[in-house]
C-alpha cells in the first residue's frame, strides 16, 4: 500500500490563549512524561555497576559480575524495536496520546516491581531471572517513548520552533539521568553501605510510582496533534507502517537514520552509564561523588538543550548534529587523558564539557532532525525503529563493548576510544548524506531554503 503524504503543518483554528494553554500542556506532558520515563530506565542503568552486580549475581567475581549487570541492561535495548515497533503501529493508527499513556503505565509497574524484587540471597537462581524479565518489561515501554514524545512536540509546535519543541524530549532524558543518579547519591549518604543494599536502593524505585501517577495525569490532559488530526480526517492512516518505513526513499533514510544514531547512543551510554562504573571501579573514586559529577554535567546538559534546539531553528538541524557529533569524536580521547589523572577534579571538568556540553548540543537537534525523515502517517513508526534499532548497537551493547576493549589492553582505555572515535565518524557520515529533498518536515533553516 502506498500512503498519501500528508501536510504536517495544518494546525486547527484556535485563539491565541487558546493556542498558549495547548502549548504550555504539550511542553508539560512532553517534558515531564520522558522525564519520568528516562528516570525508570536510568535507574536501573545506574543500579547496574553498584548493586545489581552485587545482589543479583554474587556468586561471580566482580568483573563477571558487572558484566552480566551490563548484559541485562543491553537486554532492554534489545527489547525497545519489538516495543517500537508495537506501539509505533499503535501510536501510526491510533494516535500519539493514548500511546505515550500507554507506555508510562507499562513503565511504572516494570520499575515499582523491579524495587520489590528479591534478591540471588533470598530466592537463589529466580532473582537474576525476575530481574531480566522485568529490564525487557521496561525497554518494551521505553520502545514506544521517545518517538511519541518528539511527535507530541514537533507536531504540536509553531514551524518556526520546531527546533525549540523538538530538544523538549530531550531534556527530559537529561533530567530523568539527573534524577536517577541525584537519588541514588542521595540514598548512599543517608544509608551506610550495608544499609543501602539491605533496602536503601529500593526507594529509588518505590519513587518511581508517584513520578509516573503525576505523568500519567497530565498526558491524559494534552491534546492529540493537529498532523495526526489531520491525517484521521483524510483517512490517509497507514495500514502497514513498518512496510512504509521500509519502502522507496523511507529505506534510504531509514539506513541513514540508523548509522546516524550510531555516535550519539554510543557517546551517552559511555559518559551517562560505563562512565560510572569506570570512575569508581578503575580510577577508584568515591561513588557518591562520581553520582554527584554526572548529575551535574546532566543538569548542565538539561539546561543547554533549548539552545540548541533554538540554534536547529536558525542553522538547520543536520548542521547543528553533525558539529555536535564531529566534536564529541575530537573530545573522546582528551576526555579519557583527563580520567587517567585520577583527579576528581579534572574527571569532572571532562565530563561536564563531553557530556553536559558537546551532548546536549548534538542531541537537542536530533529529535527534530529525525521527525523530518518520515510523513505523518508512518513518522510514529519511523522514528521508533530508527531510534531503537540503532539502540541495540549504538547505546545498549556500548559498555559491554568498552569493558571488553579496556580488560583486552591491561587496562588501557585507548582502543575504546578508537572505538567512540569510530562511531563519530560513521554519524557524521551519514547525516552528511541526508538529503534535504527527502526530508518530509522543514527541518532546516529558513536561509537555508
Amino acid at each position: 500500500m502506498t500512503t498519501t503524504a500528508v501536510h504536517a503543518d495544518f494546525e486547527q483554528p484556535e485563539t491565541e490563549a487558546e493556542k498558549r494553554k495547548r502549548l504550555r500542556t504539550v511542553v508539560a506532558a512532553s517534558l515531564l512524561g520522558t522525564t519520568v520515563e528516562w528516570y525508570d530506565f536510568f535507574l536501573y542503568a545506574t543500579a547496574a555497576g553498584l548493586v545489581f552486580n552485587e545482589l543479583f549475581f554474587p556468586d561471580e567475581s566482580s568483573f563477571i559480575g558487572t558484566m552480566l549487570a551490563f548484559a541485562t541492561f543491553a537486554v532492554g535495548f534489545v527489547m525497545r524495536p519489538v516495543g517500537g515497533l508495537v506501539f509505533g503501529h499503535i501510536g501510526d493508527r491510533i494516535g500519539r496520546k493514548k500511546t505515550l499513556a500507554l507506555t508510562m503505565f507499562v513503565m511504572g509497574v516494570a520499575t515499582a516491581l523491579m524495587g520489590a524484587l528479591p534478591t540471588a540471597a533470598q530466592i537463589g537462581v529466580l532473582a537474576p531471572i525476575l530481574l531480566l524479565l522485568l529490564r525487557i518489561l521496561q525497554g518494551f515501554a521505553l520502545g514506544g517513548e521517545w518517538a511519541g514524545a518528539v511527535l507530541l512536540s514537533v507536531e504540536h509546535s509553531p514551524a518556526k520552533k520546531r527546533g525549540l519543541f523538538g530538544s523538549i524530549p530531550q531534556v527530559g532524558l537529561a533530567l530523568g539521568l539527573a534524577l536517577g543518579t541525584a537519588v541514588f547519591a542521595a540514598l548512599q549518604t543517608v544509608f551506610d553501605d550495608e544499609q543501602f543494599l539491605a533496602y536503601g536502593w529500593r526507594i529509588a524505585f518505590a519513587l518511581s510510582i508517584v513520578l509516573v501517577a503525576v505523568g500519567f495525569v497530565v498526558r491524559l490532559k494534552v491534546e492529540e496533534t493537529p498532523a495526526f488530526e489531520e491525517v484521521s480526517r483524510l483517512k490517509a492512516r497507514s495500514s502497514a507502517p513498518v512496510k512504509e518505513v521500509l519502502r522507496g526513499r523511507n529505506t534510504r533514510n531509514t539506513v541513514l537514520g540508523l548509522l546516524s544514531r550510531w555516535g550519539e547512543g554510543a557517546a551517552f551510554n559511555t559518559w551517562g552509564v560505563f562512565a560510572i562504573t569506570y570512575a569508581t571501579g578503575t580510577l577508584a573514586f568515591d561513588k557518591v561523588q562520581v553520582l554527584l559529577v554526572v548529575t551535574v554535567a546532566a543538569l548542565v546538559m538539561a539546561a543547554l538543550l533549548p539552545l540548541s534546539g533554538i540554534a536547529s531553528d536558525r542553522y538547520g538541524a543536520r548542521r547543528v548534529y553533525t558539529l555536535g557529533i564531529a566534536l564529541y569524536g575530537l573530545a573522546v580521547f582528551p576526555v579519557f587523558a583527563l580520567f587517567g589523572t585520577e583527579n576528581l577534579l579534572w574527571f569532572t571538568v571532562a565530563m561536564v564539557l563531553v557530556f553536559g556540553v558537546i551532548h546536549a548540543l548534538f542531541y537537542g537537534a536530533q529529535g527534530t532532525l529525525y521527525a523530518g525523515l518520515y510523513p505523518t502517517e508512518i513518522r510514529y513508526t519511523g522514528l521508533s525503529v530508527v531510534y531503537q534499532f540503532s539502540g541495540i548497537y549504538a547505546s545498549g551493547l556500548t559498555p559491554l563493548i568498552l569493558a571488553g576493549l579496556i580488560a583486552s589492553t591491561d587496562g588501557a582505555p585507548w582502543l575504546a576510544c578508537g572505538y567512540l572515535v569510530a562511531t563519530a565518524l560513521i554519524s557524521v557520515v551519514a547525516t552528511t548524506l541526508i538529503r534535504r529533498e527527502d526530508l518530509h518536515l522543514a527541518v532546516d533553516a529558513p536561509n537555508d531554503e
